[in-house]
């Protein structure tokens, strides 16, 4: 069925967590590089060279998980005092992560109405395990998600096309039925590459109207 524009209408919304439900990422990057005395640029430079130990990018060896938070922030502290000779107290990371992390009100709102009207909500993310208490305290996932894929529970993470897959399963729809809301381009790029449609969410009005138009 079309959405009456040549587009194929969606019936499974798969939303990302950080950067769609909450501040976009390099803003909470450096305001959270700031409440640990550092720079941007020494946190995502301490933060890749631990991930190039593992061959993956920053986050990966986390989110699938390789290694627990505790001791990835071992590494990550290691990393500042080897490259940057400064010193920080990465104990606790998510924790402090997710302190004063405000939610995107407006997404929020829109999905949860797309939800009340029928369409299958699924949350999308690539997630430590030990962040997945935090993310519940701010958006309680009953009554408003179908269902949830967390890269920590499945052992893979976008942008690879296995989680796809998983989504499509547990959508029960076709791949072109699908749309992926995520702030990283290449995890959009991805989900294209295997039939799905895509928002790049750069800003919430424009991710807003976009959406409207796939769901009409």
């Amino acid at each position: 069925m079309s959405s009456g524009t040549g587009i194929p209408r969606v019936r499974a919304i798969w939303t990302d967590f950080r950067g769609v439900l909450t501040p976009p990422l390099r803003e909470t990057m450096d305001a959270f590089s700031r409440r640990l005395g550092l720079t941007l640029e020494q946190l995502t430079g301490a933060m890749r060279a631990v991930g190039d130990t593992y061959g993956l990018d920053m986050m990966a060896p986390l989110d699938i998980p390789l290694v627990s938070e505790a001791e990835w922030a071992r590494q990550v502290e290691a990393e500042l005092a080897s490259r940057y000779a400064v010193e920080a107290d990465l104990s606790d990371f998510g924790v402090k992560w997710f302190e004063h992390r405000e939610i995107n009100e407006a997404w929020l709102e829109r999905i949860r109405r797309a939800h009340d009207a029928g369409v299958f909500v699924g949350l999308i993310s690539n997630m430590p395990p030990e962040w997945d208490r935090h993310w519940r305290t701010m958006v309680a996932p009953e009554g408003l998600f179908d269902d949830l894929l967390l890269s920590f529970q499945t052992g893979c993470r976008k942008p690879d096309p296995e989680i796809y897959a998983m989504a499509e399963k547990l959508a029960n729809v076709a791949p072109h039925e699908c749309v992926l809301i995520d702030d990283t381009a290449v995890n959009c790029t991805g989900a294209e590459a295997v039939g799905w449609q895509a928002i790049h969410f750069t800003d919430t009005d424009a991710a807003i109207a976009r959406l409207d138009q796939l769901l009409a």
